[in-house]
């Protein structure tokens, strides 16, 4: 009853910067309308939207553009603009809040927040440093974050045993 096609692909650029394109398709195999928008056929685009997010080599977002090439309803554009309210947040811990704190609600577009979490994945993935323990000693931020990469598993023995069976350090705790 309904096709969601969801692409990323990560460019590392001669500026040094990378730029992270997400795209995400939306079809139907029936033709439908909705009163008052429009009326589609089998399988033309619902939603088409594309965005390149430029990052620097901390993930710290450099530049962000929104495309609505389809889209069901006439206000729907208006949430390309608040994007940039993005510029200068980091990919990493804290990146949906950041998502949600500059384009949560009303204030952007659920499709093209649903492609900005994933786009941190492919993010990481497009970069193979991101998997390189960083220099402050701590564990590279995808240890610990899903089963084959549990800190008492195979896998973080084998590929960093430096960290099986890891622990956080205690929170020193605070005077009230």
């Amino acid at each position: 009853m309904h096709t969601r096609q969801i692409r990323f692909q990560g460019f590392h650029r001669d500026d040094g910067l990378w730029d992270i394109e997400g795209e995400l398709l939306d079809t139907k195999p029936h033709a439908f309308e909705i009163e008052g928008e429009g009326r589609w056929e089998p399988e033309q685009p619902i939603h088409h939207m594309r965005i390149r997010v430029t990052l620097d080599d901390q993930m710290v977002v450099r530049d962000i553009v929104a495309v609505m090439d389809s889209f069901p309803h006439k206000p729907c554009p208006e949430a390309q603009a608040p994007m940039e309210r993005m510029i200068g947040s980091t990919m990493g811990r804290g990146w949906r809040q950041a998502i949600e704190r500059h384009l949560g609600g009303i204030q952007g577009c659920t499709h093209l927040r649903e492609l900005l979490f994933a786009m941190a994945t492919a993010a990481f993935q497009s970069r193979s440093a991101s998997f390189a323990p960083p220099p402050d000693g701590m564990p590279p931020m995808h240890l610990g974050k899903c089963l084959a990469w549990d800190f008492d598993g195979p896998v973080v023995e084998k590929v960093y045993p430096m960290f099986f069976r890891w622990r956080a350090p205690a929170k020193p705790e605070t005077l009230a």
